[in-house]
């Protein structure tokens, strides 16, 4: 989208204030997001939602490998909010990384903001999405980073592509939604649907005519930028007699998977190459939740329709065969073949001197209402955290407390680890019940980093996609039960582990990350269900500026979203 010249001249002089702007590797690139309140209908009902430039996703943006994009978003909502640029690293640059009150605070209603976005090592597909409360609901779309110029893909190049958002449809307002939870201490109401590229398809009701066509020539190969942006549920694909051909992972190119199905959490990305080999017809493209825990979801099936050219469609479209929503075995057997291509041309450096280390719970908890008066169990409120700390979120960001000295925003005493029991077997009342505050864990430049993730028993085990802002990590390795080093560091896998931003914490077990603190800012960690991170399970890392500029946080800019 071309941007508007007269729009970008305060903007433009804002960032020359920066007192040295990065020089871009590649290109640079201009966007306007302009935010308004339209009606849509979907499943026989309409309501108004908040939509960027009008269009459900919204724009995609493409670039190139190691180049620059400013987006100046223009408010026209009735509320505040932040966006996220999801996997992007914006080295030194947390200033645009987007999530309220940890970064920045809202964009509010009736004013702009522009971000400066600064592509680096990322190559594939990311995305970006709103960061308040539950607004990316409906405020999110894709990022497309083509290979940089006169470079190309560790594959045959595809003949064309295509890019398929996976999403949540609610019939109520979400922010409503999770509002009402929060005051009643309960679960919040589950999606009346899942989408694809915003349509429920034809398996709902009053969505036939509206479900999304992706026209295919016979004998090409497509490479599909499939992203999962539901709010509460893992997900199922599959596409009815074609295989997939995964060759990326959140924008890191992987050795290829060829599967009939494959599951992706909430955060993730996947690149896929699909050979349009069948016998001309059309075929359902379809995606089903995978939730292994005892909560209430959404047990439906999104479909599109991958149509041959020149094809009349059959009286019955075919649909894939899903696995049991709860199948982590069969979840499992697609998570645990994804490995780094390593190759020459795309190398990987996964830490292997570690000095920090974290060994961090992933628990749903309760929080005590007086005379039992919430909807959640036993009376209380549901919460949930990390090493047993509810996170709140404070009314100042938290990037302009740590660079200005501000105190009293946030306490630099997160646990290195959790108070101890057994966490996958029968737990205890005295672990239910976290403590709630504003805390962050401090890391020293360079370091390399190792986080253990571990799944808890309490109240509602399930699969925890933790999603850490700022870096790509190294899933060195998985496991199930209780975390135990003098075993698990056996199965480590250190030649070629994939390289990713959002992992998926095994129901009762554990998962371990690395990654290098070469980034220096305030970055957000969470889990990317929605319910969850609104409870409470996330915290923030804070690293340290090096010795050198080079090693440093850029300036602060010259104007950033007022915090009232």
């Amino acid at each position: 989208m071309e941007f508007k010249k007269m729009s970008w001249v305060l903007a433009f002089v804002g960032f020359m204030f920066l007192g040295g702007i990065c020089k871009a590797n590649g290109h640079t690139h201009y966007y306007d997001f302009v935010l308004t309140e339209l009606n849509f209908t979907r499943l026989c009902e309409t309501k108004s939602i908040l939509t960027v430039n009008g269009t459900l996703p919204g724009p995609t943006i493409t670039v190139r490998k190691g180049d620059t994009a400013y987006v100046n978003v223009h408010n026209q909502g009735s509320y505040g909010l932040t966006l996220h640029w999801h996997g992007v690293k914006q080295p030194r640059n947390p200033w645009y990384d987007g999530p309220e009150n940890v970064t920045q605070c809202p964009i509010k209603a009736g004013s702009n903001f522009t971000y400066w976005i600064i592509f680096s090592s990322e190559e594939g597909t990311l995305w970006w999405h709103a960061h308040s409360d539950w607004t990316r609901a409906t405020v999110y779309g894709a990022i497309i980073i083509l290979p940089a110029l006169n470079t190309t893909y560790p594959f045959t190049t595809p003949d064309a592509e295509e890019t398929l958002v996976l999403g949540s449809w609610y019939k109520g307002d979400v922010n409503e939604i999770i509002e009402n939870a929060l005051a009643t201490g309960g679960d919040p109401n589950v999606s009346d649907a899942f989408t694809i590229n915003g349509e429920p398809g034809d398996l709902y009701k009053c969505s036939n005519a509206t479900t999304y066509r992706w026209v295919v020539d016979y004998g090409k190969t497509y490479l599909l930028r499939l992203i999962n942006a539901v709010l509460n549920e893992e997900m199922f694909f599959a596409i009815a007699n074609h295989n997939l051909t995964v060759v990326a992972q959140d924008a890191a190119y992987i050795k290829p998977i060829t599967t009939s199905y494959l599951m992706i959490t909430p955060g993730q990305t996947m690149d896929i190459l699909v050979v349009a080999n069948q016998s001309p017809s059309s075929y359902h493209a379809a995606s089903a939740p995978f939730v292994d825990g005892d909560v209430a979801f959404n047990n439906s099936t999104t479909t599109a329709i991958l149509q041959y050219n020149g094809s009349t469609t059959p009286s019955t479209i075919p649909t894939p065969t899903f696995p049991n929503p709860a199948d982590g075995i069969a979840a499992s057997n697609f998570t645990t073949q994804v490995r780094a291509l390593a190759s020459k041309d795309y190398p990987i450096s996964v830490p292997l001197n570690i000095t920090h280390t974290l060994f961090i719970s992933v628990s749903v908890n309760e929080r005590i209402c007086p005379n039992s008066s919430c909807d959640g169990p036993d009376g209380n409120a549901l919460a949930a955290s990390l090493n047993n700390i509810s996170f709140v979120t404070p009314s100042i960001d938290i990037l302009q407390a740590y660079s200005g000295a501000i105190y009293g925003v946030y306490s630099a005493n997160f646990p290195h680890k959790p108070y101890i029991f057994n966490f996958t077997g029968n737990v205890r009342n005295d672990t239910i019940y976290p403590y709630f505050g504003t805390k962050v864990r401090t890391i020293e430049y360079g370091e390399e980093v190792e986080i253990i993730y571990q799944g808890t028993n309490m109240i509602a085990a399930e699969n925890h996609p933790m999603h850490l802002h700022g870096f790509s990590f190294y899933l060195v390795g998985t496991g199930t039960g209780n975390f135990d080093p003098n075993q698990a560091y056996k199965t480590y896998n250190l030649v070629d582990p994939p390289e990713v931003n959002t992992i998926g914490v095994p129901k009762n077990g554990w998962a371990t990350v690395r990654f290098k603190a070469d980034n220096p800012g305030v970055w957000f960690m969470h889990c990317h269900l929605e319910r969850h991170a609104s409870w409470g399970m996330a915290t923030v890392l804070i690293v340290t500026n090096g010795n050198t500029n080079e090693t440093s946080m850029l300036p602060a800019p010259a104007y950033m979203p007022p915090c009232t």
